[in-house]
């Protein structure tokens, strides 16, 4: 598939930092979330206004960065240097540099990630292979949430926003991640982390326009209550011009978007901590058949409780819904989901650290058809998912661990999945990390895979039906993959991991014999392998240069008795 080229263009922001030239005037339409945040600000508690320390702008050096802690290996807090998997962090002093206005742009930092723009408001992202505009192998979170959508058992990117100044990293690992986090992290897992209320005190505002970009406004308020309680609340809003092809012609693709959210912790006492957190958004985009609307709410909780030195708890409680008309006068979707998470930590001995957890998801998709000519049968499906996940850390000396575990989920449509894992870690020596995984993972079956139909039209009367897969299966990879971390001395580091991933059952449409109707099945297998490197140099005290570059290739083919269509599964560089 060939992506449309855009026109490079080049964006300005002022903030409400030393430093500021100017204004921007505000247009109407953005006075709700200025007049949202000023009217809370000024009727707040009366406490000191907090900005953002020298120290806390700073740049991260390498030392700094690879002794970060990260949790989406092994969800628990370990140091990235030490980490046994390809993993990537984009820090937020990354992002503040790069000129990014989106998550999707921010992503683009990570060398491990293939990410398109397919128009300007739609984007394709994913990690070693198969990225298509129904990209299905990548899970993504935003501060635990699960952000993908059982329609396709993709990310709808344009429906994921948060106040970019408000990240703190963002994780990224290539390769799979189904043993701790579920159906989907197949081929990479995304984790996306804001920072904590505490830590976004006092005032912020950012303006930004050009000539991409019509108008982009964001206002936070960060206070406390007591010295137990922070909160932060936020508004933002964009309006962004439609993109153009190479003949100078507009898409029809132009989109606005209003958004606005709160955070609230509360240091109950010193084993407790609770979290509460939302968001509200709403916009529409332009399409060739007309505007399409999109709104979503969400709510998340979350307890910590630390029992002692050696275990803890963490539930977990979130609700998310969204409507969006993905074609105007053809359809629409409505997804309402309930999650719940149980996760419990104990460290048994000084070799052993256990992990386990319980989790079960309620998921209420309406597709709605306003036409004969495209559907999703039946409209509404209530599905209900249970999942059990345990895994142990071993340490084998002072230089070795072995981690092994595995996940066991029930969906409506397969049963039972099994994806168990195995990872070993030794430091060759210090700063020195080589690893060695092997994993299975599992795509479940989505709304598209199963119900989707395209019955045969009236004219011409021999046009095909199309017809989802009632025996469609998950599609399954057993992974490969070797790696070495190195920090040569406190100036530079460098990753390489090699992988080969073994894929089975994979989505494929086919003639079913003797018809003109095509039915969506299991028809495709085959093997994907690559390389991944990345570097980070110091030049100088406010330098720091990084350098990626990923080769990949895959071999594809039908299974016995099946058709093949390469087209249907990615559009994927070799490097």
């Amino acid at each position: 598939m060939k992506l449309p080229t855009f026109y490079n263009y080049r964006d300005f922001s002022i903030k409400a930092n030393p430093g500021a030239r100017g204004l921007i005037y505000l247009k109407p339409r953005l006075s709700f979330a200025i007049l949202l945040i000023l009217l809370c600000s000024f009727t707040a508690t009366s406490q000191e206004t907090v900005s953002p320390s020298p120290d806390e702008l700073k740049k991260l050096s390498v030392e700094e960065l690879m002794d970060m802690e990260v949790t989406l290996v092994s969800r628990s807090p370990e140091k990235l240097k030490e980490v046994p998997s390809a993993i990537q962090v984009i820090s937020a002093d990354d992002i503040r540099h790069s000129g990014a206005t989106s998550i999707p742009e921010a992503l683009r930092l990570a060398s491990n990630l293939q990410v398109a723009q397919l128009n300007a408001s739609a984007w394709i992202i994913s990690a070693r292979g198969f990225n298509t505009v129904f990209a299905n192998k990548l899970l993504v979170m935003i501060d635990g949430r699960t952000v993908y959508t059982p329609l396709f058992g993709g990310v709808i990117w344009d429906m994921q926003h948060v106040l970019l100044d408000d990240v703190e990293k963002i994780e990224v690992i290539s390769g799979p991640g189904g043993t701790l986090w579920g159906a989907n992290a197949v081929n990479g897992v995304i984790n996306i982390i804001t920072k904590n209320a505490k830590d976004t005190q006092g005032f912020y505002m950012s303006l930004l326009a050009g000539s991409f970009i019509k108008d982009q406004a964001a206002l936070r308020f960060g206070n406390k209550i007591g010295k137990k309680m922070h909160y932060k609340i936020y508004g933002q809003h964009f309006d962004r011009k439609a993109s153009f092809h190479n003949d100078g012609q507009k898409n029809a693709d132009a989109w606005r978007l209003s958004q606005a959210g709160f955070r609230i912790e509360y240091e109950a006492s010193a084993k407790d901590n609770l979290t509460l957190q939302g968001d509200w958004y709403d916009g529409t985009r332009k399409t060739p058949g007309g505007n399409s609307d999109m709104n979503g709410q969400n709510i998340l909780a979350r307890w910590n409780h630390t029992f002692s030195e050696k275990s803890d708890l963490i539930v977990q409680l979130y609700y998310d819904r969204y409507f969006r008309d993905d074609i105007p006068s053809l359809n629409s979707d409505e997804l309402n989901t309930v999650d719940l998470d149980l996760q419990y930590g104990l460290q048994i001995s000084d070799h052993h650290h256990l992990l386990a957890g319980l989790g079960y998801r309620n998921v209420v998709d309406h597709a709605i058809s306003r036409t004969s000519s495209v559907g999703i049968l039946p409209e509404r499906r209530n599905l209900d998912m249970f999942n059990g996940f345990v895994q142990d850390q071993i340490s084998i000396g002072k230089r070795t661990k072995i981690t092994v575990g595995t996940k066991i989920l029930h969906n409506v449509y397969t049963g039972l999945e099994l994806q168990p894992s195995l990872r070993g870690s030794v430091n060759v020596k210090k700063n020195n990390t080589l690893w060695l995984a092997l994993s299975r993972a599992v795509r479940t079956p989505s709304r598209y895979d199963v119900d989707f139909y395209l019955p045969t039209m009236p004219l011409p009367p021999t046009s095909p039906s199309v017809a989802g897969g009632p025996n469609f299966v998950s599609e399954k990879l057993l992974a490969y993959e070797l790696g070495y971390r190195i920090q040569p001395n406190t100036r530079s580091t460098m990753s390489v991991a090699a992988f080969y991933n073994v894929y089975r059952d994979i989505y494929s449409v086919e003639a079913l014999p003797g018809t003109l109707t095509y039915q969506i099945q299991n028809g495709s297998r085959g093997n994907s392998w690559g390389t991944e490197f990345t570097g980070t140099y110091q030049l100088l005290k406010n330098w720091k240069a990084k350098l990626g570059y990923t080769y990949f290739d895959k071999k594809l083919e039908a299974k016995p008795g099946h058709t093949f269509n390469p087209d249907y599964l990615g559009n994927d560089a070799k490097h």
